[in-house]
């Protein structure tokens, strides 16, 4: 019997997230709209900071720096989550996407992290607890270290599967359509298994 296209595509997939980035909120609204709707995917959403990939060589690393500590609380915050509240995550994860995107607030602000968090169901003060541990920093600096000296990553959203990172813009959003949203994420696995020699491809002019 033949396989069908979409039952061979990878399964086990790792995306790379930042909250500054809107192209990363897409992606990540694509994956939990299409896991909502059955897609069963084994995803691992990996923080990835862009002030530390900005930071020029030889610079102070964020991770070290007093004056970035506020640009690292939200992923902190998210990584905290993840572990502690992983049933609250896919809400907390896209809600703070969109106070940053769709809303203009300030991440940076303890108090809007913490606002976003307990619109989400989450513990806010078990969460600044355990940031104030220092160990989310360290598995967040560990994450991004990884991902950069294994698959070269250097920006959100990338996409690692197996061996193969890929970093892909998407420019569009599910809007709750998680149909859409299975079929959009499948597009991606589909050109990144099957079509290796496809390295780049990109519009020249966004289509309005």
């Amino acid at each position: 019997m033949t396989q069908s296209p979409v039952s061979s595509l990878p399964t086990s997939v790792a995306v790379t997230y930042d909250y500054r980035c809107p192209f990363a909120r897409n992606v990540h609204e694509h994956l939990v709209a299409a896991q909502r709707a059955g897609a069963g995917w084994d995803l691992q959403f990996v923080p990835f900071s862009l002030s530390q990939a900005h930071v020029e060589e030889g610079g102070t690393a964020v991770w070290d720096d007093p004056d970035k500590a506020a640009d690292l609380l939200a992923m902190e915050a998210s990584i905290v989550v993840a572990h502690r509240f992983p049933d609250r995550f896919p809400d907390a994860h896209l809600a703070l996407f969109s106070a940053r995107h769709d809303e203009g607030r300030d991440l940076r602000q303890r108090h809007v992290v913490g606002d976003v968090l307990d619109h989400s169901a989450v513990d806010v003060e078990a969460v600044f607890e355990a940031v104030a541990e220092g160990w989310p920093r360290e598995a967040f600096r560990k994450a991004h270290e990884q991902s950069v000296a294994e698959h070269r990553v250097f920006g959100v959203p990338t996409f690692v599967v197996g061996d193969t990172a890929v970093f892909v813009r998407i420019m569009t959003r599910p809007a709750g359509d998680g149909a859409l949203a299975r079929s959009t994420i499948e597009h991606v696995l589909e050109l990144i298994s099957r079509r290796p020699e496809l390295n780049e491809f990109k519009h020249t002019a966004i289509a309005r």
